[in-house]
């Protein structure tokens, strides 16, 4: 077998995807998350990211694989296969808590003069910075080259920020941001801001939901040198299934009641309309 032998504490699955199987084994108790890992980790580069899964496990009542009841864990031997779903899934769009994460990419000192309307970015960025903390929702900083372009912006209150992590890679999906992610197994949505829309923004947004995350970018929060890259990108990732959205909305889909414990502070951050940003420009 693959795993060589195993012991009280693992159980022996045959792992099916495409026309391969493979003989592995995995902790007694293994429920779907542990399960998809496992898929991936012996068939990560032949699987396609971009894809929704199914589980199935073969039932010797039945004759043939049903699939994965809810709720299932491993206990015995036993058969599955991963299923690529034929038609894309069209998520709802929906936020909460203790399901989302921010990331606040690239807000960096030297890019104040280049990037349009990197005041007002830098401002929304502040209400957002500040709705996470009310609501206790994880933050995840990148920094792009900080040595040679500075740190985030002094404006922009990273206290309590889970990851703030220097980079020279576009996307922040990177190891470290990995496994910060990890320590929030529920986390299902990632809300994205900073620069530049079409470079690293975008490609954060592809790399997350080849991950399976749904991914919220906060069209007033995020810019580019170039007007025309910025809405070129929104327009791109907003076909890729992405959600386009602005702060507002975003602080509160997260309340989502006016008896939500936390509403006045949130109502307060929002009180004033956040800067269009350039986003209704017609130059």
């Amino acid at each position: 077998m693959a795993d060589g032998h195993y012991n009280n504490n693992h159980v022996p699955v045959l792992f099916s995807y495409s026309v391969f199987s493979r003989p592995s084994s995995v902790p007694v108790g293994s429920g779907h998350e542990l399960l998809i890992q496992k898929f991936r980790s012996i068939y990560g580069h032949q699987i396609d990211v971009h894809r929704k899964f199914v589980i199935q496990l073969f039932s010797e009542e039945w004759g043939q694989y049903i699939d994965l009841p809810k709720g299932f864990s491993v206990s015995e031997k036993c058969k599955l296969r991963l299923v690529p779903l034929q038609m894309d899934i069209t998520t709802l769009g929906n936020l909460s808590p203790s399901t989302t994460v921010f990331f606040c990419c690239d807000m960096q000192e030297r890019f104040r003069p280049a990037i349009k309307y990197f005041g007002d970015i830098i401002s929304v960025g502040q209400r957002l910075l500040q709705g996470a903390r009310v609501l206790g929702i994880p933050v995840i900083v990148s920094e792009q080259y900080p040595k040679g372009l500075g740190n985030t912006v002094q404006e922009l209150d990273l206290t309590g920020a889970k990851l703030v992590f220097p980079k020279t890679k576009f996307s922040m999906v990177l190891p470290e941001v990995e496994a910060a992610l990890a320590e929030f197994p529920a986390v299902r949505s990632v809300v994205l801001f900073g620069v530049e829309t079409h470079v690293c923004i975008q490609q954060t947004a592809l790399d997350l939901t080849g991950r399976g995350l749904e991914v919220h970018i906060v069209a007033d929060a995020t810019s580019s040198r170039s007007m025309m890259d910025r809405m070129f990108a929104l327009e791109r990732l907003a076909r890729s299934g992405i959600t386009v959205t602005t702060s507002e909305a975003v602080l509160l889909q997260l309340v989502a009641d006016k008896e939500h414990p936390k509403f006045k502070e949130i109502q307060n951050l929002i009180k004033a309309s956040a800067p269009e940003s350039g986003l209704l420009s017609k130059v």
